[in-house]
Order: structure tokens, then C-alpha cells, then sequence
């Protein structure tokens, strides 16, 4: 029988407590107890129609060439090696290699400008850096002189030129190759020498505020983070894991811890576009992705739907309401009604199973990640039978330190502690966590470390939460984003977006603002897939984007779920007046980070004059 609270849940500890020293161990370990089995799917680069498969032994020889190749350069033990490339098969093995040279990976999002990744190396001390094609290249070249202690750059793609300054891929591995022929055991020793408190991965924040902070995470937080995930039985050597999520996030590079611990293969394509193509192809049963993704595709769904409208669509709500009163039946730990049991094996036959094909029809479960999931979007899931887990965690507690469990799941909620991360509530309610898991410090920062860690070990989130009876932790809000108005109330506006969301299939972000003001206000954008489809029914076909913003046809239409929205608020949260925006946010403009947060402040900033238009 599943477990009702946290504190019941059965685990296996000596997987945790028996852990490997470090990520290179357990990789090595992975190779020599799976060496035939499948270890990464990619897709083909001489025709991206189709997907190459390797072993774990394939992938060990490729990681081994590679770490040497990096000895052959003059890496040290915990020197950094920044990799600045879009989620790929080789990203994976270049962070392999780095940590079975007993260096450490700097991640680089290669959407970041010119001047920030001159500033992440510099700051850093990354002395080699991978980049991914000519883009990257041209970042390096740029800011050249600002690079500090860069003595070559490794590219994967692309024309390396004329100076020595650039070598390719496949030249490091040729180097490493010459090494290992005369000394065979020189990434063993190496390996051997990593002591699992080392520097293995320098993940800079995104940041929602200021200048990335280089977060320090030890070889023994992500053995801990794959075991303790492992130690609770969610996963086994026989999933099959897509990945697209950016590496250079915590959240895709814990991704990639698992396999290692686990031992089940993984299909990894960073292209955000063919996400749902490659669901329908690769068959996973698994996937991480950000909030945004499902609500993307419940809109798509949706919206889909109504728009057809006739018979389709009846039979469509009809099928969604059977299944969110069974959905809702099994989180009350009731059994459905014998009624609702035989619709809901009708309604799975019409409706249901055709929406599982769409994301390939093997999935156990998703794991939603890195914002809050609307409740609402997560339930309509559960009613067509795919499972939404939602977790929590940040880039200085190495991920997850909070999931759902597929046989323990709370919606609203982002579960139980992962075993061995201890949490508690502080009286201004903010969420600390103490834990292997948790960073060693910000790099190069002591300040900004003390401010976060306490002397014991407490790390401060910056989140809003509470932990009800059965050990579930709901967040609230974001400590800094939360504001009061001029009578004193407080807002959280990261709660009104996410439920925002759960209501309208055509939003994109809502921005409420409201510090210091007699009401509330708020940005919207819209979602340009979903909106678009809307807007061809409704005599608004061929029109752009911000045309579609400012017909009156398109505010009366999301003025409704506005007005939806503020029936269930306080008088003090509900929004009084808004402005659709004429575009979508983008990481470009600064507005969401690579990993999807909204960015709220630099939103405000950008749209500052729509801001104060709505309070004239």
C-alpha cells in the first residue's frame, strides 16, 4: 500500500549512504556493470529525420578520449572548463569528460550575450572552453582580451580557423587517444583522485536580479541527488528518459545525473520546437520539462478543440469532466463511482488515448520543474491519464529537493522531501533546506554565501511556503516578489499567474503590479500559437500579433477570464485594469530566463510606460 505521508514512505538508505565518491565514478561504474546496454539516443546530424543509439560502453570509450584529451591541454584538478552549447549528445560527453579529468564544467546558456559569457568565464577561471559552432565562436573572438585565463577553445561544430588558439572536437579526442596508447591508466588516476567534496560543476544563476552568482555543487551532491532519487523506487534501469531541457540548467543537468545512478537510456535533443514530434517518435516514459511546456500544450489542446466546436467538442468536455471527478476521487483516496468507472473507460477509448499518442503513448509520468504549476492544468493531465509531478528545488540545492510521488501525489503542492533533505519553515515564512544537496557556496562570493547559508548549514530559498500535516510543500510566492498594496495588503503575484494560466488557454504571462498602489494592474501576453489559432475563427485571420492585441474582439475575450480570475480573489488581489502586450516575452529581451522564469522586474522595467498608462 503506497504511503500516505512523508514520514512513512519506505526507502532504500544504503543506496544513499553507499553512494560512489564522485559523478566520474558512478559513470565509470554505469560502463563496466551496463557496457551493452542502450545509454543515449541523438538525433543523426547527417539527416536529422533520424535518431543514432550508443552504449554505455560506446559512450565510455568517446568520454575516456575526451578527459584525456583535456590532461593532453594542462587541466588540473578542479580547474574549470566552461561548455557553451545547446542541449546535445555532445554536451553530455564533454561534462563527462571534464569531471573524468577531475576538472569542473562552467555552464554557459548559449543564448547568453557576447558580455556575459566574457564575464562567466572570466569570473570563473574557466582555462578551456567548448563552444558549440561559429555563434559561440564569435562570442569568445568578441571579448577576447576579457576572457582571463582561456588557453583554448574546443568547437564542436563549425570552422576553427587559422591560429592554434581553436581546436576541433574531434581533434581532442585524436589527442587524448595519443595519450591513453602510452599511458593507459592516466583518466583512471585522475578519477581515483577526486575527492567527493571537489568542485564539479559551476552553475551560473540565470538570475531574476543583478549579475549571474556562480553556484558551487561538489561531486558528492550530485551522487547524492541521483541516489536519493533512486532510493525512492520512481525510476528503473528499463525507462526511457527525453531529454531537451537546457544542461546548463540544474534542472537538465540532474537529468542527466540519473541515468548514471539508474542505468536507463536517455534521447537527447535540445530543440524546443520538435519537442512534441520527438515525444511521438522516441516513445519516452518519461520527461522533465518547465510549467510553461504543459500549459503550452493544454492551451494547444484546448483551444484546438473550441475552436472546431460541434459534437467534437461536447464529446471532448463531457470525456475531461469524467475524468477530473475520477481525478478528483482518487486525491480524496476514494475509488470513482461504478457510473464513472464505465464512462471513464469510454471516454479513454474516444478522447483520452488520442491525447497520450500525442506524447507517445508510453509515459508514466512527467516531471514539471523550475515555476510553479498551475493546479488546474496539472488536474486536466490527470484526468487523460498522464501524470504531472511537480518538484522543487534550485540551482544552490542541486535540483530536486522536493517531488511528487507517482503513488503519493498532491496537486497544488511540490511533494515530499527527496531522502536525506531536511526542510523548515521560518516565522516570516520563507522555505529553508539543509542537506547534501545544498552548494557549497557562491563562487569567488563570500557575501552573497554568507547571506544565503547559515553557520549550520540552513539554506535560505527565497520562497514562501508551508508544509501541511502529511509533509507536502505548497510555495506561496517569491519572498522579494511579494508586495503590499497602500492599505497595507500583500499580493503574491507569482500565485495569481499561476492561476491565470489554469483559466486562460491564451495567456502567456501575467505581470501583476500593485506596490504601494489603492489596486491592482497587470501585463499580459498572450500565447501567439494559441491565440493565432483563436483568431481565425473570429475574423482576425492574417492579422499580427499586436493587431490581434489590440482588437476589441481579443480584450473582451481575455477581459472574460480576467473577470473569471478576480471572482475567486480578495478584493485586494483582484485586477482592476490591464494591457495586452503586442509581442511574447523572449529570453532575447532579457524577460525570461533560458530556463522559462519569468523575470517580473525586468518585464516592469521594459513595459514601465503601459505600467503607469494604467494607473492614469
Amino acid at each position: 500500500m503506497a504511503a500516505q505521508r512523508a514520514s512513512d514512505e519506505v526507502i532504500d538508505r544504503s543506496k544513499i549512504e553507499n553512494r560512489a565518491p564522485s559523478v566520474a565514478a558512478l559513470f565509470v561504474d554505469r560502463v563496466a556493470h551496463s557496457p551493452g546496454r542502450e545509454a543515449f539516443r541523438y538525433v543523426d546530424p547527417d539527416d536529422p529525420t533520424m535518431w543514432a543509439s550508443v552504449t554505455w560502453s560506446e559512450a565510455g570509450d568517446r568520454v575516456r578520449n575526451l578527459a584525456a584529451g583535456l590532461i593532453v591541454l594542462g587541466v588540473q584538478a578542479e580547474q574549470r572548463v566552461a561548455l557553451a552549447s545547446a542541449t546535445r549528445y555532445e554536451w553530455v560527453l564533454a561534462d563527462l569528460a571534464v569531471m573524468c579529468a577531475g576538472a569542473a564544467t562552467t555552464t554557459v546558456y548559449p543564448t547568453s550575450t557576447a558580455a556575459d559569457v566574457a564575464y562567466i568565464v572570466a569570473n570563473s577561471g574557466s582555462r578551456i572552453v567548448f563552444a558549440e559552432d561559429d555563434a559561440q565562436l564569435a562570442k569568445l573572438r568578441e571579448n577576447r582580451s576579457e576572457l582571463g585565463d582561456v588557453e583554448k577553445v574546443v568547437l564542436i561544430d563549425g570552422t576553427p580557423g587559422d591560429d592554434d588558439w581553436v581546436i576541433t572536437f574531434d581533434q581532442l579526442h585524436d589527442l587524448g587517444e595519443e595519450l591513453l596508447a602510452e599511458t593507459p591508466d592516466a583518466v583512471h588516476d585522475r578519477i581515483e583522485a577526486i575527492d567527493p567534496d571537489d568542485l564539479a560543476t559551476l552553475i551560473y544563476t540565470s538570475g531574476t536580479t543583478g549579475k549571474p552568482k556562480g553556484v558551487r555543487l561538489s561531486h558528492s551532491a550530485w551522487t547524492y541527488e541521483a541516489a536519493a532519487i533512486d532510493a525512492t523506487g520512481i525510476l528503473d534501469a528499463d525507462d526511457l528518459q527525453y531529454l531537451w531541457l537546457p544542461l546548463s540548467h540544474v534542472f537538465g543537468k540532474v537529468l542527466l545525473t540519473l541515468p548514471l545512478q539508474i542505468g536507463f537510456a536517455t534521447a537527447v535533443d535540445g530543440r524546443v520546437d520538435k519537442i512534441v514530434e520527438n515525444l511521438a517518435v522516441v516513445q519516452p516514459t518519461f520527461m522533465g520539462a518547465a510549467p510553461r511546456i504543459f500549459e503550452k500544450a493544454y492551451a494547444r489542446i484546448v483551444s484546438t478543440v473550441r475552436d472546431e466546436g460541434g459534437p467534437k467538442e461536447k464529446i471532448f468536455d463531457w470525456a475531461i469532466g469524467v475524468g477530473l471527478r475520477v481525478s478528483k476521487a482518487k486525491q480524496a483516496g476514494k475509488g470513482p463511482s461504478l457510473l464513472d468507472s464505465l464512462q471513464h473507460a469510454v471516454a479513454d477509448r474516444l478522447v483520452y488515448s488520442t491525447i497520450r499518442e500525442r506524447f507517445g503513448g508510453r509515459l508514466k509520468f512527467f516531471i514539471s520543474g523550475s515555476a510553479a504549476l498551475n493546479r488546474d492544468v496539472a488536474q486536466w493531465f490527470d484526468a487523460v491519464g498522464i501524470v504531472v509531478l511537480e518538484g522543487y528545488g534550485l540551482s544552490e540545492t542541486s535540483a530536486a529537493s522536493f517531488v511528487n510521488r507517482p503513488s503519493a501525489y498532491q496537486f497544488g503542492t511540490v511533494g515530499w522531501p527527496i531522502p536525506g533533505t531536511e526542510t523548515r519553515i521560518a516565522d516570516d515564512g520563507e522555505i529553508l533546506i539543509k542537506g547534501p544537496g545544498v552548494m557549497s557556496g557562491y563562487h569567488e562570493n563570500p557575501e552573497a554565501t554568507a547571506e544565503a547559508l547559515t553557520d549550520d548549514g540552513w539554506f535560505h530559498t527565497g520562497d514562501i511556503g508551508e508544509l501541511d500535516d502529511k509533509g507536502y510543500l505548497r510555495i506561496t510566492d517569491r519572498k522579494k516578489d511579494m508586495f503590499k498594496t497602500s492599505n497595507g495588503k500583500y499580493v503574491a503575484p507569482s500565485a495569481l499567474a499561476a492561476t491565470f494560466k489554469g483559466i486562460c488557454p491564451y495567456v502567456g504571462e501575467l505581470i501583476v503590479d500593485g506596490e504601494g498602489k489603492s489596486y491592482c494592474v497587470a501585463l499580459i501576453s498572450l500565447d501567439a500559437e494559441s491565440i493565432e489559432e483563436w483568431a481565425k475563427n473570429n475574423n482576425l485571420g492574417g492579422k499580427s500579433l499586436a493587431e490581434i492585441a489590440n482588437a476589441q474582439e481579443t480584450r473582451n475575450l481575455i477581459g472574460g477570464y480576467v473577470e473569471e480570475l478576480n471572482a475567486g480573489l480578495n478584493r485586494w488581489e483582484q485586477i482592476k485594469k490591464f494591457r495586452i502586450l503586442e509581442r511574447e516575452l523572449t529570453v532575447e529581451n532579457g524577460e525570461i530566463t533560458p530556463s522559462m522564469k519569468l523575470k517580473r522586474k525586468v518585464v516592469m522595467t521594459n513595459f514601465s510606460g503601459e505600467l503607469e498608462n494604467l494607473y492614469t
